[in-house]
């Protein structure tokens, strides 16, 4: 499995929504805090050109926004009716 990291804020709804999404998919990721974190802000922003969040990083794919269906297909997961 890839690694999977999310850059996000504490009042992020979309970062929520990603983490969510995360966990009812069963994929381990690593949480970076922006808002606190300085070093992980500028490193966010190095790898995405841009300020806003979530961004997550998926092995060297980068996703900006909760965009499921790339996820989905970043992480393979397998769609069934119930997802």
């Amino acid at each position: 499995m890839k690694e999977v990291s999310i850059y996000t804020t504490p009042s992020c709804v979309y970062c929520r929504m990603t983490k969510d999404f995360f966990i009812k998919n069963n994929i381990e990721y690593k949480e970076l805090n922006v808002a606190t974190d300085i070093k992980a802000r500028e490193e966010m922003i190095k790898r995405s050109g841009q300020f806003g969040v979530p961004v997550i990083t998926i092995g060297n794919d980068v996703v900006i926004g909760f965009d499921q269906p790339k996820l989905t297909m970043l992480l393979e997961i397998k769609q069934t009716a119930a997802n």
